[in-house]
């Protein structure tokens, strides 16, 4: 019956590979569930209850992914939007987060109507690839900068960024877990960026800077979490840039996921990518549960490739991902001692064990800027002012905002407005007028 619905013939595929598939995806992208409640709790939000979101929205829009679209994606809170969420929105202009869930939560329905009415890749296209290339290595930059300075490696002073104190053990540890994530890496090791977290809180643990708790324990509350969010409070905040956001920065990563692994696993045929609708409709599905249940946006997984790469090829391997997600619900204990970050002599709270991770994936997503025309002015610069812009100002929605801004007045002013599209126009517009309003 299993192989009947999930076509394992069709797609030349067995039981044994695709559990074998789903469990190597879960291995390369159960980071998240240590990574996610360490980033979202500093904007205000309840660890455990995190943990507990993260779990279940990963598992259910997988679930989705596998039953209803019979692909082997993966899905969970995407790396990037969860910047997005804590360090722009929630601490950097003072929303709280239940009116940020709200904002997520709009965006969520967006996807659902933009998938449903097929327009979502029509959209993507319509953005110049060089602005698609500079945002993507611009948040990269931005995931990096945050991951040096939680690891202690480098840290704020005034108004410039300056060497930390590479002689205190947290940094050291920081160290130690960045060089051990590097050469697994180098090794081609499976679950690379897991596995280094955990020799690394092994060590931290015989160093005496990370206090041993358990691995197995009681799952936690997720009521602190639960359907907090505020949709009313977002719409009457008028965050809209928020909502553009998270819808933008979800499309590419959906759309850019989905070729990706689409090229990978061989579904891609003639340009055509079979029910790609049902793709992007259990990705938008998942954006809209995480809001629910209170976590940040939920997105494909490009790590998904990890099980496409030993053989899976139907969403059997997503349902296997989904049951290690809801099974890793008993593991709070440890992953409590991994992500809760460290309190300094000198009142600095360093993350150790997921910052390491952080420098890492952002390390992952910078080659995308090889694919930016460097030798054309008016693709170049919007590029690099939106590959510089995201961390310089530690704003993911400015540097996206300088692209299109430049983008547009480059192509107008030198005589290339051909080059320009209406969604192009309509984005760089609405930043200006908002520019505007913020200056007045």
């Amino acid at each position: 019956m299993i192989s009947r619905f999930f076509k394992f013939k069709e797609r030349n595929t067995d039981i044994k590979t695709e559990i074998i598939a789903g469990i190597t995806t879960f291995i390369t992208m159960a980071y998240i569930i240590f990574v996610q409640p360490a980033i979202l709790s500093q904007g205000g939000m309840d660890f455990g209850a995190v943990m507990v979101a993260t779990c279940l929205s990963s598992a259910i829009a997988t679930l989705i992914m596998g039953l209803y679209a019979n692909y082997p994606i993966a899905l969970a809170p995407g790396m990037g939007e969860n910047f997005y969420f804590v360090f722009t929105v929630i601490l950097g202009m003072g929303i709280v987060w239940p009116k940020v869930l709200g904002a997520v939560f709009i965006s969520g329905v967006l996807f659902i109507i933009l998938s449903v009415w097929r327009v979502r890749e029509k959209l993507v296209e319509n953005v110049p690839s060089s602005l698609q290339c500079g945002i993507a290595g611009g948040i990269g930059l931005f995931i990096s900068l945050i991951g040096l300075v939680q690891s202690g490696i480098v840290q704020k002073g005034g108004v410039v960024v300056t060497i930390g104190n590479i002689y205190q053990k947290e940094v050291v540890l920081s160290i130690i877990g960045l060089i051990i994530i590097g050469t697994l890496m180098a090794w081609k090791i499976k679950g690379n960026i897991l596995i280094g977290m955990i020799i690394t809180a092994m060590i931290g643990v015989g160093m005496g800077i990370i206090k041993y708790e358990g691995i197995i324990g009681k799952i936690p509350s997720i009521s602190p979490t639960f359907l907090k969010l505020d949709i009313l409070g977002a719409l009457k905040s008028g965050i809209f840039t928020v909502i553009f956001v998270f819808l933008f920065m979800d499309l590419f990563d959906t759309v850019g996921t989905a070729i990706g692994v689409g090229e990978a696993g061989g579904f891609i045929k003639n340009g055509k990518f079979p029910k790609v609708e049902r793709v992007l409709l259990s990705d938008a599905i998942g954006t809209v549960v995480g809001a629910v249940l209170g976590t940040s946006t939920v997105t494909s997984y490009i790590e998904s490739a990890a099980g496409i790469s030993v053989g899976g090829r139907t969403g059997f391997a997503s349902v296997i991902t989904a049951i290690l997600f809801l099974l890793s619900l008993f593991f709070y204990p440890f992953v409590r001692m991994i992500g809760t970050g460290i309190s300094t002599t000198s009142g600095i709270t360093l993350y150790p064990v997921t910052a390491p991770t952080l420098i890492i994936v952002g390390s992952l997503i910078i080659p995308t800027i090889k694919k930016i025309k460097w030798d054309d002015p008016t693709e170049a610069i919007p590029a690099f002012l939106s590959f510089v812009g995201i961390p310089f100002t530690y704003n993911i929605g400015e540097g996206i905002a300088f692209g299109f801004v430049s983008y547009f007045f480059l192509k107008l002013f030198s005589g290339r407005y051909k080059d320009l599209n209406p969604v192009v126009v309509i984005v760089a517009i609405a930043f200006i007028l908002r520019f505007l309003l913020l200056k007045s």
